[in-house]
This record gives C-alpha cells, sequence and structure tokens, in this order.
C-alpha cells in the first residue's frame, strides 16, 4: 500500500450497492444487467490531482488477473463514480473521464464487463483499487491495464479498494 506524505491511512473505497468481502448483487454481473456499480471515495491526501479505477478478478483461470473496468482521468474533485456509465472510451458527459479496454475479446471491450466466472470454479474475487495521483497525464482513451499502468506508475500518491465477491 502506498500512502502519501503525512497521510496515515489510505483512502476509503466503499459502494452503495455491497461491502467490502460481500457478494456483488447480480444486477453488476454477467448474470444481470452488466452495469458499472456505483464506487465512492473519501479521506483522498493533499496533492491528490486525478484518479484510476481499475476492477480485477485474481482469481480468474488466466495467466493474469482478469479485468473488469478500466477508468481514468477522473477529477480527483469528484466524490465516485454513479451506477451504469455508458460502455464508451470518452465520457464527455462525465467529467471527460476515460475508459480502458477490459479483457473480454468479443462483444464489448471498452468499460465495465460485470463478473462472469466459469461455472464450478468456485467463489472469485474482484477487487476495485483506486489509485490517487499528483498530477494529470496526458494519456489517450482505450488503453489497457499494463500500458495505462507504465503511464501513472510514479505519479501514484495514495491507493484504496473495494473488494466483492461473486460465484456461479
Amino acid at each position: 500500500m502506498l500512502l502519501g506524505e503525512g497521510h496515515a491511512m489510505p483512502i476509503r473505497v466503499t459502494s452503495p450497492a455491497f461491502s467490502y468481502g460481500e457478494p456483488i448483487p447480480v444486477k453488476y454481473t454477467a448474470d444481470g444487467e452488466d452495469i458499472s456499480p456505483p464506487i465512492n471515495w473519501s479521506d483522498l491526501p493533499k496533492g491528490a490531482r486525478e484518479l484510476v479505477l481499475i476492477c480485477e478478478d485474481p482469481d480468474a483461470p488466466t495467466a493474469e488477473p482478469w479485468v473488469h473496468w478500466v477508468v481514468y482521468k477522473i477529477p480527483a474533485e469528484l466524490p465516485g463514480l454513479p451506477e451504469g456509465l455508458p460502455k464508451e472510451p470518452r465520457l464527455r458527459q462525465f467529467h471527460g473521464i476515460l475508459q480502458g479496454k477490459n479483457s473480454w475479446t468479443i462483444g464489448h471491450n471498452i468499460g465495465y464487463r460485470g463478473p462472469a466466472p466459469p461455472p464450478g470454479t468456485g467463489v472469485h474475487r474482484y477487487f476495485f483499487r483506486v489509485y490517487v495521483l499528483d498530477s494529470k497525464p496526458v494519456i489517450e482513451p482505450g488503453k489497457d491495464r499494463k500500458s495505462l499502468w507504465r503511464e501513472i506508475s510514479g505519479h501514484i500518491i495514495d491507493e484504496g479498494e473495494l473488494m466483492g465477491t461473486y460465484q456461479r
């Protein structure tokens, strides 16, 4: 966990839809409406300029965690993201927030794609991690997790997470 200078605790990441370690409601999964859940944050450190949110499933039967959502260029002044963000790379109506590629290769690969673990693989954990940046890097829409990480590493001053679970 990275902590900003003079900041005693990591930022707090919450959702009115589910609590840390609790099941993600079906509405936000591939078995439901497959819309993004509302995510809120608080306790940002001084110097926060922009935020990045990445949601991953480390329990996916793949070599790397399965990426469900990549959101960046989030103004630090925002207290969170609303439910049901459009699956578009540039969200002009939402302060110009950008979204990147998820791990899907068929269908929508920009924006949120909800939990869809293979049946019989048990409970999967979904980590919604919010990273606080000390700058506003120039980044194009549609980045994948790896390329975005290269752009923001070295600028992360704090982070926090919300973890929900889901199984089929």
